[in-house]
């Protein structure tokens, strides 16, 4: 079977469901019995009896009009006397075609289809149900092995954004109902919790995690099974495992999708995780700001505690494991985990210290292990198929997959999984479809504002963490911003810092202050001669001449990974866009047309009619002229806002 492909069946891929766990979960009243392929069948929706509409409904599907959309479909149904199941489903990942809406009838396949804002529901449902897929609105039909598929309807797997993808952390995301543990459970889920309980002991565990080589996918990539040994060999009567989902970089909402497309798949991992390092207790920190993934997560822990899948004995063994969610209020700097155990302690969010070591004494003073979301959601793939197989893909250093944020200047935004080793180019070019309105690549900013900007050069750098550090980035938690001709390396740099500098905790005088002075060295290239004493251009000089050094001690003497981290903007961006500083440094000039300070207006007098609409709309009176004759702008009272150039019906202004 393709490994790439998008299943209906989604974890069949990888196994069946596991009839032992089955007769287990009988004894806790669970629908679903051992010997019932009948009800897998329709869980599954292999088989189906009506139609089923299928509704993307994570936070990307909602911010695009999916309640509408959903609310358009009742209407169409209620209107025809049509009886079909809407299901809401969570984010398949292809953000940039939300809304999505799947249909799927008895005996055919699933069909997806993108943008269907409200608007369009009534079309879409008057073509699909008189047998007609609409091919502007149609993204591909999924494979099934029990349903006729469409003729001339390509397959989703085909299509250039999931083709070159390897999904197994999102394979459930965007197809199953995150709310029916039933559905879960039918697709394989929960077999993997019941192999580690029942055939290993814990040691077993953390020796198969280490031996598939997954290593933490929070950013720093420490082997995560040597990472559970620390805390497994401790000696203490009470043990933590924290789930980090506090995502704070721009652009990374990865952790966000997969818990509201697939939650029970986080719990699972973690309840596999805290076995293996024999903690009894966890807490899930995520961001207050991610209401529907906390409600579906909440709902997910009320159904696994019913059927034993977590709280007191589970699954019928001596084990226990209570886990409760945390809710940050947004802090960056709680993604450093230490000041994330801070934070859940009732302190103020600051990093420790280091050592002893959260594995040592970390929550409370108790052994501590802390995952983020993707690094959990991995776990139960490795028990489902084994560590030599997760091994197998990726690059020597490197295994497995990685979810990417893919976000910015690309055509086709959206969440991906690709295999370890795969390139910048195939992701930003193959996967996102480059940069549109035929724009040129010009880099990508990758590992947050932590990590590095990679240029149009080095895209051929594969996704590996040390090959990575080469180029002057990190891989990071997985935000992905792409960038094009137009962006302004030194605008970029300077908009990470400004984010740093906001976010840091200020325990530590590098960070706290080193950010500071960074980001006014990187505010100071960007403005203009105009009002500036000799003084301050002196000043701006030197700062200038020691910017790069004072990035460089911040790097080395702070506290925390975040300020270690917090000049890689800045050095990447000087590394590999010099030119950019120089020409914002000498010729104060921005070539992007980003900096406004060192942008300059003209009008130029041949095009110019004399209509005296840009005289009107400046703000400043900056425009002089008379009607119908050439008119022309006073610099020095220019403010650069651009309302010129944007009210001029000739075209006469133009930027220098």
């Amino acid at each position: 079977m393709n490994n790439n492909i998008i299943e209906n069946n989604c974890w069949k891929e990888a196994g069946s469901v596991s009839p032992e766990l089955l007769k287990e979960l009988s004894k806790k009243q669970f629908s679903v019995k051992p010997d019932d392929a009948e009800m897998i069948k329709r869980l599954t929706r292999e088989k189906i009896d009506r139609p089923v509409i299928y509704i993307g409904a994570g936070t990307c599907g909602l911010g695009a009009g999916a309640k509408a959309t959903r609310k358009q479909i009742e209407k169409y149904l209620a209107d025809n006397n049509m009886n079909a199941d809407i299901l809401e489903v969570g984010c398949i990942g292809l953000c940039s075609a939300e809304p999505l809406v799947d249909i799927q009838i008895p005996g055919k396949t699933r069909v997806s289809f993108k943008n269907i804002t409200a608007e369009k529901v009534a079309s879409l449902l008057d073509n699909f149900f008189s047998g007609n897929i609409p091919e502007d609105k149609v993204l591909g039909q999924f494979h099934s092995q029990s349903s006729a598929p469409w003729d001339n309807v390509p397959f989703l797997s085909q299509h250039p954004f999931f083709a070159p993808q390897k999904r197994w952390v999102l394979i459930n995301c965007g197809i199953v109902d995150p709310l029916n543990i039933e559905e879960y459970v039918s697709r394989g889920g929960y077999a993997s919790l019941f192999t580690a309980l029942t055939k290993n002991n814990p040691t077993e565990v953390c020796d198969i995690v280490e031996k598939s080589g997954l290593r933490g996918r929070g950013g720093g990539g420490f082997p995560t099974g040597k990472k559970w040994k620390f805390a497994a060999s401790g000696k203490s009567e009470q043990k933590y495992l924290i789930c980090n989902a506090d995502e704070g970089d721009p652009g990374a909402f990865m952790d966000r999708a997969v818990i509201e497309g697939d939650p029970f798949r986080l719990l699972e991992g973690m309840t596999i995780a805290a076995y293996g390092i024999g903690a009894s207790k966890g807490y899930i920190y995520i961001r207050a700001e991610y209401p529907l993934a906390i409600e579906r997560l909440y709902h997910a822990m009320e159904k696994a505690k019913k059927y034993g899948l977590l709280g007191h004995n589970i699954l019928g063994t001596d084990f226990n494991f209570d886990l409760t969610i945390k809710m940050g209020a947004g802090a960056f700097v709680c993604g450093e985990e230490t000041a994330l155990m801070n934070s859940i302690e009732g302190k103020r969010g600051m990093p420790r210290p280091r050592p002893p070591y959260p594995a040592v004494s970390g929550l409370f003073g108790k052994p501590t292990i802390i995952n983020n979301v993707e690094t959990l959601t991995n776990i139960p793939m490795i028990f489902f198929k084994g560590a030599d197989y997760f091994s197998s893909f990726g690059t020597p250093t490197s295994k497995g997959t990685k979810v990417f944020a893919l976000s910015g200047k690309v055509s086709r935004t959206g969440l991906v999984e690709i295999e370890m080793g795969t390139t910048l180019r195939d992701i930003v070019f193959k996967i996102g479809g480059g940069c549109p309105n035929g724009k040129k690549y010009k880099a990508a900013q990758i590992g947050g504002p932590s990590g590095g900007c990679i240029p149009d050069s080095q895209a051929d750098i594969e996704i590996d963490y040390e090959k990575l550090k080469t180029v002057g980035a990190i891989m990071g938690s997985g935000g992905l911003v792409v960038m094009d001709e137009n962006t302004c390396m030194v605008d970029v740099a300077k908009f990470f810092m400004d984010f740093i500098q906001r976010e840091s905790c200020g325990k530590c005088i590098p960070c706290r202050e080193g950010t500071k002075r960074l980001l006014e060295i990187l505010e100071n290239i960007t403005k203009g001669r105009k009002g500036k004493s000799e003084e301050e251009s002196l000043l701006r000089m030197q700062g200038i001449i020691t910017m790069e050094q004072l990035a460089r001690v911040i790097g080395s003497t702070s506290l925390c990974g975040l300020g270690q981290t917090a000049s890689n903007p800045v050095l990447s961006t000087l590394r590999w866009f010099r030119n950019e500083y120089e020409e914002h440094i000498f010729d104060r000039h921005c070539s992007a047309g980003v900096c406004k300070e060192l942008i300059e207006y003209s009008i130029d007098e041949h095009k110019c009619k004399g209509c005296t609409l840009c005289a009107r709309k400046c703000p400043v009176s900056a425009i002089m002229g008379k009607a119908k004759t050439p008119h022309y702008i006073i610099p020095d009272k220019c403010i650069a806002c651009g309302q010129c150039k944007s009210v001029c019906p000739f075209d006469a202004v133009f930027t220098k």
